[in-house]
């Protein structure tokens, strides 16, 4: 591939019989997308992970259990980082509800996939082939909050911390986000603490600030973002901020969806579906809070999930109802952004995934 192409890889809602998981190119000097790969086989490959050092993806999909009930599946792909040619190594079950969220720990040693419908999380190793092996550990919570779609857990995300030691679990149905250790070793979970959010917030996803002692949740009920310290030694997490994601004559209906930081920190981006926008704050680098910047058009229906890219040039936005992926150029002096005019058209895209090669992991704690 060319020096100034990168490899994007997309995730969709789609039938088996359909293509669903995309292997794009990525101009870094224009932001634009290419399609050069596309597979089918999965049931909604809606999320995706990265092992850029395995070339490998790994795709959530749909399974059938023993009983012939739809259970959690997740499928392992190697790529080629020349061409980015996917080639199925194998599919396996995870949990016994089908899932929304699936990530590496930091070794990529693990898969850990997270069960909106069932409200759990599983983990399963990854085999020395890049494989998926069968599930270690699952972890059910238990509960209800305010809202009638909270009348049970909907765990929604998991995130890794920067050691590798604590994983950060939002559960949108509980107001709750849950702190687990994470013994990549034994391949399981150890239930470390929780925090409360307001009431009907409904935690979604959640980002680390690169370089502070920061972390931000997005709450998709409340369209609302917490901002909280955090103590790597301890796992703690301690709120210090709570903001709105739309502006204030907005009273059309929303559900927040994604949040991301930029590389060099200094802002924070949250995708708003119904308002159809991504939001746009200045971080203050020794408290933590938040500034509001702006709102922009996403130029699509509900943005469902966005990236930026690696150098933090560009933001790539999946709008699941536009069936497009709008690239903006990304402003580091303001934070603001501005549609490019690139677009690239598929259906029903909800995931996006820059394989960055020159990205540092965590290779052995």
């Amino acid at each position: 591939m060319e020096e100034n192409k990168l490899i994007a890889f997309v995730g969709s809602y789609a039938n088996s019989d359909q293509s669903g998981l995309y292997a794009c190119s990525y101009d870094t000097t224009t932001g634009s997308l290419e399609l050069i790969d596309q597979v089918d086989g999965l049931q909604n490959p809606t999320f995706l992970a990265l092992d850029e050092i395995g070339s490998r993806v790994y795709a959530l999909s749909e399974g059938v259990d023993a009983n012939g009930q739809r259970c959690g599946a997740a499928a392992a792909y190697t790529f080629e980082p020349s061409i980015g040619r996917l080639s199925l190594l194998n599919k396996e079950n995870t949990v016994p509800a089908t899932t929304c969220h699936i990530t590496l720990d930091r070794t990529r040693q693990t898969i850990i996939v997270t069960s909106y419908h069932g409200g759990m999380i599983g983990l399963s190793p990854i085999l020395a082939d890049g494989r998926i092996g069968a599930t270690a550990d699952i972890r059910q919570h238990h509960g209800a909050s305010i809202l009638p779609v909270q009348d049970r857990p909907r765990a929604h995300s998991v995130t890794m911390d920067a050691a590798n030691r604590f994983a950060i679990v939002c559960d949108l149905g509980l107001d709750r986000i849950f702190v687990y250790k994470l013994d990549v070793q034994a391949s399981r979970f150890i239930p470390h603490g929780d925090v409360q959010v307001a009431p009907g917030s409904g935690p979604r996803h959640f980002a680390f600030h690169p370089t502070s002692r920061f972390g931000y949740v997005i709450n998709e009920l409340g369209s609302t973002i917490t901002a909280f310290s955090y103590d790597e030694e301890k796992g703690d997490l301690s709120e210090i901020q709570h903001v709105s994601t739309l502006p204030d004559a907005f009273e059309g209906e929303n559900a927040c969806a994604d949040i991301h930081i930029s590389p060099d920190g200094q802002f924070l981006y949250g995708s708003n579906r119904g308002h159809d926008s991504i939001a746009v704050w200045a971080i203050d680098e020794q408290s933590g809070k938040l500034t509001y910047v702006e709102h922009v058009s996403t130029l699509g229906g509900h943005p469902r999930n966005f990236a930026i890219s690696p150098d933090g040039q560009y933001v790539l936005v999946a709008n699941r109802d536009g069936n497009n992926i709008v690239t903006f150029a990304r402003n580091a002096e303001t934070g603001k952004l501005l549609p490019t005019g690139s677009e690239l058209k598929v259906s029903k895209p909800v995931c996006i995934k820059f394989a960055d090669f020159n990205a540092v992991g965590l290779n052995s704690l």
